[in-house]
Formats: C-alpha cells, sequence, structure tokens
C-alpha cells in the first residue's frame, strides 16, 4: 500500500478530530458535546450506513456467497468469547472474564461506521450484505458470555436455591436494543426502495456522512479518554489483552475473508467486525445480566483501548495487509 494512501486514511478529518477530543480530555479542557447531540450523530450514521447497506443489498441481490460470508461472521461472533474468556480467567473472576468476553465477541458499530468513512474517501467499494453481517453479529457474544458466567461462576448457594434467570429479558435487550432495531430496519427500508429511495434521502443521509462522522469523532476521542483514565492500576494485561485482541481477531477476519475469496472492501469490514468490541450494547445487557460485574473493566478495555486503537493504528494497518494480501 502506498505509503500517502496510509496517511491519507491515518490522518483523515474524523481522525485527527478524534486525536482533538483526547487531546482536550488530557488537557483538563472543558469541551463537551452536549448528550442529546451526541445521541443524535449516533442515529445519523446508524441510519446512513443501514439505509446505504440496504440499498446496495437491493442492487447486487443477496447471493450465496454472500449469505456465506454473513454466517462465517456469526461464528466468529460466537466463537470469539470463548477463548477470551478462558485466557482473561488468567486475571479475573469468571463474572468479570465473562462480562470483557461478551465485549470482545461483540462488535462496535462506530467503528465500522469509521471504517466505513475510510473506504469511502478512498473510493474502494463494499457490499450491503456487510451491513446485515454488522446487525447479526452484536448480539449471539452477549448470549455466549452470560453463559459463560453461569457455567463457570454460579456459588454453591446459587447451585442448591436453583435461582432462574429471565432469558426472554436478555434476548429482548440483547436483539431489540435501539442500535440494533435503528441499523435493521433502516437496512430493510434501503432493501426495500434501493436505489431509488437512496437517491431520494442521499442529500441528508449522504453527502454529509463525512462531516458528522468528524463530529462524532471528536465526541468519542472525548469519551474514550476520559474511560482510559478508569482502567486499574494493575492495568497492563488488560490493556495487552485489549491491542492483543485487536490484532488477532481482525488477523481472523482477514482470514476469512481470504478464504471466502470476497473483496477488498469486504475485506476490511469484516477484520473491523472482528477485531471491535462493544460499548453501547454489552455494557446495557450486562448491567442486567450480570449485574456483578464491573464496568470499570469492560467499557474502559473496550473504549479507552481497543476502539482509539482501531481508529488510530488498526484500521490502516488491517487495509495495508489486505493490499498485500490480495
Amino acid at each position: 500500500m502506498p505509503a500517502s494512501t496510509l496517511f491519507e486514511s491515518l490522518l483523515s478529518p474524523p481522525v485527527l478530530f478524534f486525536f482533538l477530543g483526547m487531546a482536550a480530555t488530557w488537557t483538563n479542557s472543558d469541551l463537551r458535546l452536549p448528550t442529546a447531540i451526541s445521541k443524535f450523530l449516533a442515529v445519523y450514521l446508524l441510519m446512513s450506513i443501514g439505509f446505504r447497506g440496504g440499498a446496495e443489498l437491493a442492487h447486487g441481490g443477496l447471493h450465496a456467497h454472500g449469505v456465506m460470508v454473513m454466517a462465517a461472521a456469526v461464528g466468529a461472533a460466537i466463537l470469539t468469547p470463548v477463548w477470551c474468556f478462558f485466557i482473561l480467567r488468567l486475571r479475573l473472576d469468571p463474572t468479570n472474564a465473562a462480562a470483557v468476553a461478551a465485549a470482545y465477541g461483540s462488535i462496535s458499530a462506530v467503528t465500522f461506521v469509521t471504517a466505513v468513512g475510510c473506504l469511502q474517501s478512498l473510493q474502494i467499494p463494499f457490499s450491503g450484505h456487510m451491513v446485515a453481517a454488522m446487525a447479526m453479529m452484536e448480539s449471539p457474544a452477549i448470549v455466549v458470555g452470560v453463559l459463560l458466567a453461569r457455567l463457570y461462576g454460579r456459588s454453591a448457594h446459587e447451585e442448591s436455591s436453583g435461582d432462574r434467570f429471565d432469558w426472554g429479558k436478555l434476548l429482548h435487550e440483547a436483539l431489540l436494543s435501539g442500535p440494533v432495531v435503528l441499523l435493521t430496519g433502516s437496512l430493510l427500508i434501503g432493501a426495500a426502495t434501493g436505489d431509488r429511495g437512496w437517491q431520494s434521502v442521499k442529500p441528508m443521509l449522504g453527502d454529509p456522512f463525512q462531516g458528522v462522522l468528524a463530529l462524532f469523532l471528536l465526541d468519542m476521542g472525548l469519551n474514550a479518554a476520559r474511560r482510559l483514565r478508569r482502567l486499574p492500576e494493575s492495568s497492563g494485561f488488560l490493556i495487552t489483552f485489549g491491542v492483543g485482541a485487536a490484532l488477532l481477531h481482525a488477523g481472523l477476519g482477514i482470514g476469512l475473508g481470504a478464504l471466502l475469496d470476497v473483496s477488498k472492501g469486504d475485506a476490511l469490514l469484516l477484520a473491523v467486525l472482528c477485531g471491535s468490541a462493544s460499548y453501547i450494547a454489552v455494557p446495557a445487557a450486562m448491567r442486567m445480566a450480570l449485574p456483578k460485574a464491573n464496568p470499570g473493566l469492560y467499557v474502559p478495555m473496550s473504549l479507552g483501548v481497543t476502539f482509539p486503537f482501531n481508529v488510530v493504528i488498526g484500521i490502516p494497518l488491517y487495509l495495508a495487509a489486505i493490499n498485500l494480501l490480495w
């Protein structure tokens, strides 16, 4: 990959605004975005990505190859938290290990959106079924994480009392959370209306995308720097895991992409989906499913370590590796 292309993805306006947000926090600036604006930006990005992915899906059609890619992505989301759990058990108790493993088995929609922005700026095409894959990968890891916690973390009192867990409520939280509903619904609307629908909303959902992404990453930089401060003092193992898991899982995504013979754009998105960690859907589900898990571990790790690594270093690195291999 030419050095100019690497610098273009690394020093793009959205990434530079992310740096600005982190720098503002580290210098104790009072720069903040109102919560309502942050939520609006997230809604906009998910709606834009979902609608465009649905329109691309309608244009190209859902064929057997796309189904295979989505099945492989879901398989990775199911298996990834299993080995993460047993690695994390070297330092963490079963409940916290399961919560962190669930975060690293699930996905970060914002990292995916950032990768899409990178592909758009470099004019590298990608398939609409990758958006469907993102929607399908968010929930399986939550269920796997809770299963691991209950299999390995039950106390003698809990085993004797035969306590019951409301799996229906957990599945509702995992499958019908706001981001999942918005993304899936936008995907379906885009698929139903096709190119005609996309052209009608493009002035609102397409053209401002890069600017909205830059503003959103500014806010994410502010939050990531604050979360990074909350990691425990003995956090060397956790930071190493956060970076190592991103590299290992992104490598898995690239390997799956090569095995399935996907395009360069799809390979990058598959690498990002496998290599990211959830800091929205999983924390919301863990608060209900594993209330004893410490959010001061899994939220700072995913948002303060893995997310900045992927946005600043990971995406250009994965794209360079894909260009060499493809």
